[in-house]
């Protein structure tokens, strides 16, 4: 150990008058205190402390091998600076915004001792400073005010590991009533705060007193449950079983959730389905909203101008330029000719021929066509296909940050005749119940997606749902009609589909690789020899053979942890492939210009969602925030939204989902073991439009593909849908 023997407990007091290191996610700070007599290097978790401060730290001395003798704080208090030169430092340390260096000192020398009383008391005197207005004033106060507001709460949560980021979203919902809130009911923040959890909140809780039995840790640790049960992609769970969760993750007798469990049935939060299902409000209301729109589409007539189908088939493949097999021809007749359609297959088997064939008839006839996707990447295709423009669904339903939801519902319908949904596996139930009820009822719709890929990141399994009711017509493609300049890529698809372990191209290393092959299997032997090939890969050959940048290429992994997990990649590529920007944001992932980002969660008032993929344009290192540009939109992030942000070097399998990529490059390993299935490495396959690479143990490779049936979720859309009268 690198700590040695500790001395005694005591306390120090001095002016806090360097920070050395701080770790922005956890508060980890090494910094210098001085005061009449000496200098202290001190260590300790100080969230929220700037210099020219004034600590009084309790802890213990250590001697360091390295560093010397040090003060291991275990708890402070803060006060504010007296000294002129206190608080010069302090001001000039950018926490205020609207003050940096220069205005710090005009401040100052104007108002010496009193400055922090003249801006939380006075601060209209701030205009008196030539070149503050009353706007930056203001702007002053309000920074100020909710500095101390943060400050408060740091302090009073320094011990649960909540992070800046977090303490500045509980300011942003509760203001100045975020303490009061937090100490009378801090399970509240679960609900409330996006990134601030269960386990938090029940941790804060305990140590404040909240008995361990009382209904308000039962009724949230329930809430908590039936929500893990949804992260899993299910829209529910049995009664019985969330009931036995909820006692485990607890530590209570399983009676005592039993007697609680009837409060949350009286409050609505949750609803019963076939008597034992529990469903939330909002997971049971999007699956009945689902089934309701469908039976309504289904009821009502068409307003299509008439089309002769058989002759629009011939005209679309003389078009075309191809002859349509069977199933093809079934497909174009289904979607001319059904108000609501499902046309399903995996790659090579002619989806998108068939929905640009489709688009032309339809134009033909001057049919207003509407056409989206849930991701950017598969509008972009849509377009680039069809010639059509097309559009993200949330931007096709226009959310309103204002009103909290989107402007198009039953309410105020879409416009169009004819409504065509591509890469339909990615919805989840929230948001294909929001689209559903937007489409007016004498529209057209046609879902286009692949069945066999990984269902949707949000709960449900909508496209499986309702092609497994039979309610509505589903044409499945599945034979392999034109594989172009993907053959191997397409064959390899369908070989993991079917359970087939033939593996063209297998090399064992990185320098047999045949560049001009579409698919390549680089065999290694651990995690470790995975890693140094994928980052000669993604480093050195992919660059210098195909001559692109990091953005067009993307290496999609199974699971974050780990040697080979995501994580380890973005920090490895990210110090490979971003050598041009070396200074980073302060911030958990050390952001810097350049690098490429992903977004994690949807965020309807910067126009970006979850699994959107962008750019660091730009950083400001003194407030702390940066610009990032994506496909279709240019979006400011400060500290409370930066934590939406991840690296994208590397990103999931499941959130690469919609999304195609140049070039692919796929870790994969037996310590991936949980997760590996063949859905998984279908999807991974399929992302990559011209090259492929995997990079991994062939055993692995064997266990994906043993493993057929993917863990089933839970839904009641089907058995909802099965019970609607007018189908």
């Amino acid at each position: 150990m690198e700590l040695g023997i500790q001395v005694e407990t005591e306390h120090i007091k001095g002016v806090l008058e360097r920070i050395l290191y701080m770790n922005e996610e956890n508060h980890y700070t090494v910094a210098e205190l001085v005061n009449d007599k000496e200098k202290y290097t001190v260590t300790g978790l100080l969230p929220g402390v700037q210099c020219g401060e004034t600590l009084r730290a309790w802890g213990t001395w250590t001697d360091h091998k390295r560093f010397g003798k040090q003060f291991k704080i275990e708890r402070f208090e803060s006060m504010l600076p007296a000294t002129v030169n206190g608080i010069r430092k302090y001001l000039a340390s950018g926490l205020i915004h609207g003050i940096g260096k220069t205005y710090a000192d005009k401040i100052v020398d104007t108002f010496g001792e009193d400055t922090l009383r003249i801006i939380s008391e006075e601060s209209g005197r701030l205009q008196e400073i030539s070149g503050i207005g009353k706007q930056r004033a203001k702007s002053i106060k309000k920074s100020w005010e909710e500095q101390q507001s943060i400050r408060n709460i740091m302090i009073f949560l320094q011990a649960y590991g909540v992070t800046t980021s977090q303490c500045l979203r509980l300011v942003k919902t509760y203001g100045q009533e975020a303490r009061t809130i937090l100490e009378q009911n801090p399970y509240q923040m679960a609900n409330d705060i996006r990134g601030i959890g269960f386990k938090t909140a029940d941790q804060i809780a305990l140590n404040l007193g909240f008995p361990n039995d009382g209904e308000a840790r039962i009724l949230a640790g329930l809430r908590y449950c039936l929500s893990e049960f949804e992260a899993r992609g299910h829209t529910g769970a049995a009664r019985e079983e969330l009931e036995h969760m909820t006692a485990e993750v607890l530590e209570v007798d399983l009676k005592t959730v039993e007697g609680h469990f009837p409060k949350l049935l009286e409050t609505q939060e949750v609803l019963t389905f076939d008597n034992d299902f529990i469903q939330s409000f909002q997971a049971a209301e999007s699956e009945n909203e689902i089934a309701h729109a469908l039976n309504r589409l289904l009821s009502h007539p068409s307003k299509l101008p008439a089309i002769q189908v058989d002759k629009a088939v011939d005209w679309g493949e003389r078009k075309a330029g191809i002859v349509f097999a069977p199933e093809q021809r079934d497909a174009v007749f289904q979607g001319l000719g059904s108000k609501f359609s499902v046309l399903t297959g995996g790659p090579g088997t002619g989806k998108t021929t068939l929905l640009r064939v489709i688009v032309a008839i339809l134009q033909a006839k001057d049919v207003y066509i509407q056409l989206a996707a849930p991701t950017g990447r598969a509008a972009q295709r849509m377009k680039e296909s069809t010639g059509l423009e097309a559009q993200t669904i949330h931007r096709l339903l226009k959310f309103d940050p204002l009103l909290g939801h989107f402007v198009h519902d039953e309410e105020t319908p879409l416009s169009g005749d004819f409504i065509i949904v591509d890469e339909v596996s990615m919805l989840d139930i929230h948001l294909a119940s929001a689209l559903l009820k937007a489409i007016p009822d004498h529209a057209h719709v046609l879902f286009v997606g692949d069945v066999d890929q990984l269902p949707s990141i949000g709960p449900g399994t909508v496209l499986k749902d309702l092609i497994e009711s039979q309610k509505v017509p589903v044409t499945r493609l599945s034979h392999i009609f034109r594989q172009g300049k993907r053959s191997t890529i397409v064959t390899v698809a369908h070989n993991i589909l079917q359970g087939t372990a033939a593996l063209p191209n297998c090399v064992k290393g990185v320098d047999e690789i045949d560049p001009d092959k579409d698919f390549t299997f680089v065999q290694c032997n651990d995690p470790e020899d995975c890693v140094k090939k994928v980052h000669k890969l993604c480093g050195e050959c992919i660059p210098a053979w195909y001559k692109v940048g990091y953005m067009d290429y993307q290496v999609l992994a199974p699971i974050h942890k780990g040697t080979g997990g995501i994580e380890n990649f973005n920090t490895l590529l990210q110090s490979t492939l971003n050598t041009s920007h070396p200074d980073p944001i302060v911030g958990p992932q050390k952001f810097r210009v350049a690098d490429k980002i992903i977004q994690t969660r949807n965020n309807y008032e910067k126009n970006v969602f979850n699994g959107d993929i962008g750019q660091i344009g730009h950083i400001d290192i003194e407030k702390k925030s940066l610009r990032a540009n994506f496909d279709k939109a240019q979006a400011e992030f400060d500290l409370s939204d930066i934590t939406d942000l991840s690296l994208a070097y590397a990103i999931s399998i499941h959130k690469s989902q919609g999304s195609e990529f140049p070039i692919v490059v796929i870790p994969l390993l037996k310590q991936h073991f949980i997760l590996l299935q063949r859905n998984l490495l279908y999807t991974a396959v399929t992302r990559g439009r011209h090259r492929v690479f995997i990079v991994g143990e062939l055993e692995a490779y064997r266990i994906a593909l043993s493993k057929k049936e993917s863990f089933l979720r839970k839904t009641t859309l089907q058995r909802r849908l099965n019970t609607m009268t007018h189908f």
